[in-house]
């Protein structure tokens, strides 16, 4: 008998009706037993998420993040009759943010929570199956709330990043932990919060900890066992390694970064990163420089505030654009590219998108990392005048906060006024691109800050920023902003206000909709095409995550987690009166049409 290669991936014998999807195996007979069923995850799947209706796999959607699904049932003319099919509470008093994005399988949902928690919850009656809490040591410092944004599902696994620094990989069926792995040192400042990324059986994942010095990278370890396949360093000096070997320094030794300020550079990949098999690249975002006070880091201090794009079986980085060099105002560069395929001038590119914190909206040929254009999304930007095509470069204006070693005390320097804010034109929350409308669905915010520089020295595992600031809102009624923007031209079709800031991602569908929640609480439907607000239900609870959608028994269902939080409330200076009314709570909703 022949036998057939089969992609590897964690095996479970199983005979259960119902037990999911699963690859047939052909095993030899006789003393080598019958065939057995293979159950689980498999890249092919993975890649395939988008299109696949009955089963959300994928943070994003799909490993291109796109965030759209090509179901209709729920649409403009039906979505009225959307109605609440069953709400779990994640209890406790650990509620804080809830920034998680469900998955769906085999008749489970996973979600993440808080203090790095995971549930399986059954996908029709909401009854928990498992809850796993990993065990938190005192002194993790994570930057921006105790949140968690979301799992990955491989084999017969469902894997997760923890505020200590750590990976873990669960059993779907038991939530029992099968493996752990070490991505940072947490007593340095390393954290992690984002949803990996699954790439041809490997577990990709950034890390988090730039405002204390640790210096971001892109990891690949083999999603069955954990083992580190690759390492790449997000900033130039520091050594890649492949199969436990040196792999060459990212960059070159200050060429960028002056001195030894790059053994403490920032650059974390805290968002995590998006894979487009068409051309075989995986693209993460990288953060702010460290320390915020430009002054003692001389130059363009790569890789920062950048997007590279990482071969996957070599672990080098191919490409990079950096969009704001020699960051000064904390705008990173970590938002997610967004892959799509572009029609313009009769051609069709491989292109890429990003909404970035600095308030510019680009747009990539992902291919080589090509500039195809850039325009500003949000009413205000006070740093940059625009961007050149020719170089790529922002033409900045004199708006960079002033040098401390210049005051009269020499311990703050003049302030500016800066806009967007450190926050950002949009921040974590994931926009939205539909297949239908060919428009991107961006959640954005409008504000500014007063910001200044102050000295500042490296000690392990102590904020390293040396920038002191206060957030302002730019207009009176409102600061959130969802809009819908045309990628090839970089209009603004329409936009929907909202008067907290928006701190939730967005959902895009075939039924002409687009989804997404706000702080006071109330997941919306909107028109795609007018952003009008066809739908709306008060969750009780604000919301910052981001919704999915799927079908089953004929059925097309919408969840979302609600439980307010995140940096807004932490960060939010001025923005923190008009949103200190707000409750925190934890609760996964599900949504179905009424009969």
């Amino acid at each position: 008998m022949k036998l057939i290669k089969k992609e590897s991936i964690p095996v479970s014998i199983t005979n259960k009706p119902g037990a999911g999807k699963f690859l047939l195996a052909l095993g030899l007979a006789g003393a080598m037993g019958a065939p057995v069923a293979i159950a689980g995850v498999t890249t092919k799947q993975i890649e395939n998420d988008q299109a696949s209706t009955g089963d959300v796999l994928h943070y994003g959607m799909g490993p291109r993040a796109q965030r759209f699904s090509p179901l209709t049932k729920i649409n403009k003319k039906t979505v009225a009759k959307l109605v609440p099919a069953w709400a779990f509470s994640l209890g406790g008093e650990k509620q804080r943010g809830q920034e998680s994005q469900p998955l769906v399988y085999d008749g489970k949902i996973f979600i993440t929570g808080s203090y790095s928690r995971m549930w399986a919850v059954d996908e029709k009656t909401g009854a928990e199956i498992w809850q796993y809490d990993h065990r938190l040591p005192d002194g993790i410092m994570p930057c921006c709330d105790v949140v968690n944004r979301g799992a990955a599902l491989y084999g017969d696994l469902v894997l997760f990043a923890t505020l200590d620094a750590k990976i873990v990989a669960l059993s779907q069926e038991t939530g029992k932990v099968v493996w752990s792995q070490k991505v940072g040192d947490y007593k340095a400042g390393y954290s992690a919060t984002a949803a990996p990324l699954i790439v041809k059986g490997m577990v990709v994942t950034g890390i988090s900890g730039g405002e204390f010095g640790a210096v971001g990278k892109v990891e690949a370890r083999d999603a069955k066992t954990g083992k580190l396949i690759w390492s790449r360093p997000t900033v130039e000096g520091h050594m890649g390694y492949l199969n436990g070997k040196e792999n060459g320094i990212s960059g070159t030794l200050n060429a960028t970064w002056p001195g030894e300020t790059w053994k403490y550079g920032g650059a974390a990949t805290w968002l995590g990163g998006t894979y487009d098999p068409d051309v075989n690249l995986i693209f993460f975002g990288t953060g702010n420089p460290a320390p915020w006070n430009w002054h003692t880091r001389p130059g363009d201090n790569l890789f920062s505030a950048s997007t590279v794009a990482i071969n996957p079986e070599t672990g080098k980085i191919v490409w990079h654009y950096q969009s704001t060099p020699n960051e000064a105002w904390d705008f990173d560069g970590v938002n997610e590219l967004v892959p799509f395929d572009m029609k313009k001038n009769g051609k069709t590119i491989k292109a890429a998108a990003k909404a970035d914190r600095n308030g510019f909206f680009y747009v990539l040929n992902r291919e080589n990392g090509n500039l195809i254009s850039a325009n500003p999304f949000v009413s205000k930007v006070t740093w940059a005048s625009g961007i050149d095509l020719k170089t790529g470069r922002p033409i900045e204006t004199d708006n960079r906060p002033r040098n401390p070693a210049d005051s009269d005390d020499g311990m703050k320097g003049e302030h500016v006024f800066a806009a967007p804010s450190f926050l950002g034109g949009k921040n974590w929350m994931p926009m939205a691109y539909s297949q239908s409308s060919k428009m991107f669905y961006v959640p954005s915010n409008e504000w500014g800050m007063d910001i200044w520089n102050e000295p500042i020295t490296y000690k392990k595992g102590a904020a390293y920023m040396g920038a002191g600031f206060t957030i302002s809102p730019l207009y009176d009624d409102h600061i959130g902003v969802l809009r819908a923007i045309d990628p090839t031209t970089g209009k603004i079709k329409w936009e929907h206000e909202n008067p907290a800031p928006l701190w939730g991602g967005v959902l895009a569908t075939a039924g002409n909709l687009v989804f997404t929640g706000n702080p006071e609480g109330y997941l919306m439907a909107l028109d795609d095409s007018t952003g009008e607000v066809l739908w709306q239900f008060q969750t009780g609870s604000g919301i910052v995550s981001s919704p999915v959608t799927w079908e089953s028994g004929g059925e097309q269902y919408v969840a979302v987690l609600s439980g307010w939080g995140g940096a807004v409330p932490l960060w939010g200076g001025d923005v923190a009166k008009y949103v200190k009314h707000l409750n925190q709570g934890g609760s996964l909703w599900v949504f179905k049409l009424s009969k």
